[in-house]
């Protein structure tokens, strides 16, 4: 029976296969726990990669230095794993027992510490979620921004060219619009040059330019059809404003005539003072004139603003002189009626100071007994054949003023004690 080449199957035979295959289940076991700790590392590193094009703060930083270290781990139980594997070869026909059993033991610690490894990338992978998150929307935010901003450029390009065919130079605006053709050259270059961030917020600046040079482009022939409203307008006003001026001289001849001179004397310049004016607003008018027919915007603009300012200035002094004559005409006829509304107003404020208290508080009282010694001086102070009555009306109306500040101060600390 020992002859004849024939293989002798020891009683232990039996158990060395089931080493065998348990060795192999074990060897299958380390192969799938590899494939999927390989497979898990590639994703994450698709997920690490995403943080670092978006994220170069310290916790962005620090995703990709904790990924890298998990990856030496990686590679040490990779490597033991390819090591227990090359140690056996599980298919030779003088497999012993103790063979299988050490290739079992071996590929199953292997097994245990790709799970292991495998453990922690999930646990980190776990807590990259919400950093994840942020640069995936930030990464989704990118095409659509850069597309924006295109489109912002040619929506201001083809503004620029409308307002051109009307005859509108808008040179400042096409210089403008020039300048931002480095930008739209960098955004074409990608985030890849330039950073996911830096090319959005530069695709963000760009849309917000072009659209404020789209809106100024557009709003062009309207500004043109309002200077022109506005250069015929104050042209009308000039020319009212130079005759309502010669009408001056004739006011003062009157007051110089029927009042004293403290009545009129801060008037006499009014008549040079408003010929200058309006001298001044012509020329500043034709400078304007010129500044529209040019093209340049924000000059015609200035000078309209400074022609409104002298006009508005001349215009109350012509007023003033008038009004001068109106009140000291009606106040010379008959005083008591603005007396008596002066004194009405400081009765009125008295009742309010003593609204609710058997005294009045001294800081309300006393202004109020001033204001009533006022009004008494001013009437006795109209005396002479030219009494001075603009001494009165000026008297009357500090009076009035100080009254009302004093009637608002009573409401006011009223109110904060409610």
């Amino acid at each position: 029976m020992n002859g004849g080449g024939i293989r002798r199957w020891g009683w232990g035979s039996g158990r060395a296969e089931h080493l065998r295959a348990d060795a192999q289940a074990a060897k299958d076991a380390a192969a799938a726990a590899f494939y999927e700790l390989d497979t898990a590392q590639r994703e994450l590193r698709i997920s690490i990669e995403t943080i670092s094009a978006v994220d170069s703060s310290p916790a962005g930083r620090k995703a990709a230095a904790d990924f890298a270290e998990l990856g030496r781990r990686i590679d040490s139980v990779s490597h033991d794993y390819i090591t227990a594997v090359d140690s056996h070869d599980l298919d030779r026909d003088d497999l012993d027992t103790a063979a299988a059993s050490r290739a079992r033991t071996e590929l199953d610690r292997a097994r245990g510490e790709l799970e292991r490894v495998k453990g922690e990338l999930d646990r980190f992978a776990q807590s990259l979620g919400p950093q994840l998150t942020r640069a995936e929307n930030q990464l989704a935010r990118l095409a659509p921004a850069v597309e924006r901003a295109r489109q912002a450029l040619l929506a201001a390009s083809n503004a620029l060219d409308a307002v051109r065919a009307q005859g509108l130079k808008a040179d400042d605006l096409a210089a403008r619009l020039a300048a931002l053709s480095p930008e739209l050259t960098k955004l074409n270059e990608g985030a890849g040059t330039h950073g996911v961030q830096e090319t959005i917020h530069r695709a963000d600046q760009v849309v917000r330019e072009a659209e404020a040079l789209r809106a100024q482009a557009e709003g062009l022939p309207q500004k043109a059809a309002d200077i022109d409203k506005r250069l015929a307008s104050l042209r009308t006003r000039t020319e009212a404003l130079q005759n309502r001026a010669q009408q001056v001289e004739p006011v003062l001849s009157e007051l110089r005539r029927r009042f004293s001179a403290a009545c009129w004397q801060d008037l006499q310049q009014v008549p040079q003072q408003a010929e200058r004016s309006a001298r001044q607003a012509d020329e500043k008018l034709r400078e304007a004139r010129t500044a529209r027919e040019e093209q340049r915007w924000p000059d015609a603009t200035a000078l309209l603003s400074t022609v409104r300012a002298l006009l508005n200035t001349t215009d109350e002094a012509v007023k003033a002189a008038g009004e001068r004559l109106q009140r000291l005409n009606e106040v010379s006829f008959d005083h008591s009626k603005e007396v008596e509304r002066t004194r009405f107003a400081i009765r009125d404020a008295q009742r309010l100071a003593m609204a609710g208290r058997s005294t009045p508080d001294p800081r309300h009282a006393q202004p109020l007994d001033n204001a009533v010694e006022r009004v008494d001086r001013a009437v006795a102070s109209l005396t002479g054949r030219h009494p001075d009555y603009w001494h009165l009306l000026t008297e009357l109306d500090a009076v009035k003023e100080t009254v009302q500040q004093v009637v608002e101060q009573i409401r006011q600390e009223r109110a904060a004690g409610h």
